[in-house]
């Protein structure tokens, strides 16, 4: 993909961001890949002020010291970023033209709700937070919808599994 073309993916962001009527164009034309049957939903096995909960997010967000997103195939990147939860408010960046990140920029919680789930947990409202999170970028198609469902996205279900993860928060952008 071009400069010209990235230029443009992110003129198209910001105004659909600033005017609705362009936004519902824009979301009228998409069309999203069909689903292979029911979505799996597995209720808790436990309460909620019990649970160690984790975030996955699309925004693209990355620390700054990873490799960002590759924004240049315009079939997305289907691959994820690790994030300590522990740095990354001060360590961030978004490499994600397909949306307005200047406000997720300005506040990081706007798609990674760190802060605000750590308040959940001194509340007592859950149990605890992951040291680790997981970002992917939301713009994902063509030939890279099966290496993210048939191996990354199940990379990171078992990273989380194996981190004792109870719940995940999945935040789009």
């Amino acid at each position: 993909m071009s400069a010209w073309n990235r230029l443009k993916n992110r003129l198209i962001a910001m105004l659909a961001t600033r005017h609705p009527a362009l936004a519902e164009r824009l979301v009228a034309g998409y069309h999203p890949e069909p689903s292979a049957g029911a979505i799996p939903w597995a209720p808790p096995g436990k309460p909620l002020g019990a649970c160690k909960v984790a975030v996955v997010t699309t925004a693209g967000v990355h620390h700054a010291g990873q490799q960002p997103f590759d924004m240049v195939d315009r079939n997305g990147d289907p691959s994820f970023r690790e994030l300590d939860g522990v740095t990354i408010g001060s360590d961030f960046r978004i490499t994600h033209d397909y949306y307005d990140h200047g406000d997720a920029e300005r506040d990081l919680n706007i798609v990674l709700p760190l802060q605000r789930l750590e308040e959940l947990r001194r509340e007592g409202i859950i149990g605890g937070l992951a040291r680790f999170h997981y970002s992917f970028m939301g713009h994902i198609s063509g030939p890279h919808l099966a290496t993210l469902t048939g191996k990354h996205a199940p990379e990171v279900a078992d990273r989380l599994r194996g981190a004792d993860v109870d719940l995940v928060l999945l935040t789009p952008a």
